[in-house]
């Protein structure tokens, strides 16, 4: 219901959703709740939260890098889920989604898994390498405990698997603007608006951008081709890894940047309708903002 909420809001303020991405415990306990509070507070609607994962295939050299500090640092799924309660108690009606792998899932034992996820107050649930049509496992228990399945609908998938991953995808459906990893070396392709239509002819959940998110540019790309929201998550890791050992300026930079985005994000399809903003999805991506403000 929180997902669904937002998603209301976000329509009738015909904006965007921004959903950050982070890993938990990175850099540490404290700096970790620090950072998921200060990109709150600059205005993110949901948040996607990651737990450190040895071999995360889906991640580029930025989020690997950060992944070796909370598991040098011992930080347990267990210290994860606690973290997660504590922001849960301080904003109870934001939607909090994790973004994890099968390993630590089968390694809990599945409904164990889903009850701490549960209990802990969070909203969905996305293995990010379990395909729709080898999830039922994972669907069952998510179910079960009433939490949301997400799923990821690539961007060269056949139409059946769209079909499937529009029915069973719930809270919202992680759409890829390209296929590969994680990562802000490779720009955004704005998503293919055909691609977006037969997911919303097969009536998915809300359809949320991410791979390659990095930029305004890219956001406004990303209302330009018609989804609900965006995620961004290795630039905000970048940030990490630059600065984890200089707090104060860690969490001004992640602030700054989430500003930036949320206010993309919220703006965008005004921007757009007003004529604002001129967005060229050529080889070059360049986006034009009418007034003189670019990013």
């Amino acid at each position: 219901m929180r997902y669904q909420k937002m998603f209301e809001t976000k329509k009738a303020n015909n904006a965007l959703a921004y959903i950050p991405f982070v890993l938990l415990g990175d850099p540490t306990f404290d700096h970790s709740f620090q950072i998921i509070e200060k990109l709150i507070e600059s205005g993110a609607d949901a948040l996607e939260l990651g737990f450190a994962f040895s071999d995360p295939v889906a991640d580029g050299p930025v989020i690997q890098e950060a992944s070796l500090r909370p598991l040098d640092n011992g930080f347990s799924l267990k210290d994860g889920f606690i973290l997660i309660q504590k922001v849960r108690m301080q904003y109870p009606d934001i939607p909090i989604g994790i973004l994890t792998y099968a390993n630590l899932v089968f390694a809990q034992g599945i409904s164990h898994y889903y009850a701490m996820a549960k209990e802990a107050g969070v909203d969905s649930v996305l293995v990010a390498d379990c395909p729709v049509q080898e999830a039922s496992l994972f669907a069952e228990q998510a179910a079960a405990h009433n939490i949301d399945t997400v799923f990821i609908a690539p961007p060269d998938a056949t139409d059946e698997t769209l079909a499937q991953v529009a029915k069973h995808s719930q809270g919202y459906t992680y759409v890829l603007s390209r296929k590969g990893i994680t990562g802000t070396e490779v720009s955004a392709n704005q998503a293919k608006t055909d691609f977006l239509e037969k997911l919303r002819t097969f009536n998915s959940a809300p359809l949320v951008q991410g791979f390659g998110i990095s930029t305004a540019e890219h956001v406004y790309q990303a209302a330009e081709a018609g989804v609900d929201g965006v995620i961004t998550g290795s630039a905000l890791v970048k940030i990490i890894n630059q600065y984890y050992n200089e707090p104060h300026i860690m969490l001004d930079a992640i602030a700054k940047y989430a500003k930036t985005i949320a206010t993309a994000a919220h703006q965008a399809r005004n921007l757009i309708r007003e004529g604002l903003i001129n967005v060229d999805s050529g080889n070059d991506q360049r986006t034009t903002v009418g007034h003189g403000a670019t990013s």
